[in-house]
């Protein structure tokens, strides 16, 4: 099992060297994926690359989206012989003292998806906390209720090849789609998937926190993707009840 930690980045400023930083007091191989980013906050890297050998800046020059930017990495991972991607926000919402938690539960369920799910704080904006349980229902209709933990959490650890065949089997998913899209199919494939709570920490502006969410247009592009989902699921259904016939997501009752 060879693991490598991957943040897509846009526009983070002054928080992704301290996000970073984190991560490596952890996890000595983080991959960072600029997805086209013009705030220079590429350049912020550049000391903590000629003290971490394991740290790498992969630039892309157009903004592609978050999904766009993890399937770029993922695939470079996968050349590098990588075996697991573990996928974290740079916006400093992820806890990295939880990476060896999620690291020892990929060495013992390796085939399956270590799923964070948020534990919010009293901070966390209701809009974004009540909007994940629209989300989180639509999800587990598109997958007869398989066992999604979070559809919108960012911190997972994939196998790489069930995360690459899971990007092959659409031409979407690469923007704030991704996180839902990606689990629905993993689920359509039947991927093991193991919960994992995780803390969530919503940083203000004065400790540098930023958000690429915009309610309207994110909402409007999840809409349209769960629609896809639907049609997507209604020819999946015998498939589906075979698996649900057989068990389902024989990860559903561990507790992680």
């Amino acid at each position: 099992m060879k693991i490598l930690v991957l943040i897509p980045s846009y526009n983070t400023g002054r928080i992704l060297p301290q996000t970073v930083t984190d991560v490596l007091k952890h996890w000595p191989e983080v991959w960072v994926v600029m997805d086209g980013s013009t705030d220079g906050s590429a350049a912020l890297l550049e000391p903590l690359k000629a003290t971490a050998p394991g740290l790498k800046v992969i630039s892309i020059a157009k903004n592609g989206g978050k999904g766009a930017a993890v399937l770029h990495g993922t695939r470079l991972a996968h050349e590098a012989g990588y075996t697991h991607v573990l996928t974290m926000d740079a916006d400093g919402q992820h806890p990295t003292d939880d990476i060896p938690r999620f690291v020892t539960l990929a060495q013992k369920y390796p085939d399956a998806v270590m799923m964070g799910t948020p534990v919010f704080g009293p901070e966390a904006p209701q809009l974004r906390v009540q909007g994940r349980k629209i989300s989180n229902m639509w999800a587990n209709l598109e997958t007869l209720n398989w066992g999604i933990p979070d559809t919108l959490f960012g911190m997972r650890l994939y196998p790489v090849p069930l995360l690459l065949r899971a990007f092959r089997g659409t031409i979407w998913a690469r923007r704030f789609d991704y996180d839902t899209e990606i689990a629905v199919r993993l689920a359509w494939q039947g991927a093991p998937m193991l919960a994992v709570p995780t803390t969530v920490r919503y940083l203000t502006q004065e400790e540098g926190g930023v958000s690429q969410f915009r309610y309207f247009r994110d909402n409007s592009v999840l809409t349209w993707m769960h629609a896809r989902l639907l049609f997507g699921f209604a020819w999946r259904l015998p498939l589906l009840l075979l698996r649900i016939g057989r068990g389902g997501n024989p990860l559903r009752k561990v507790t992680a």
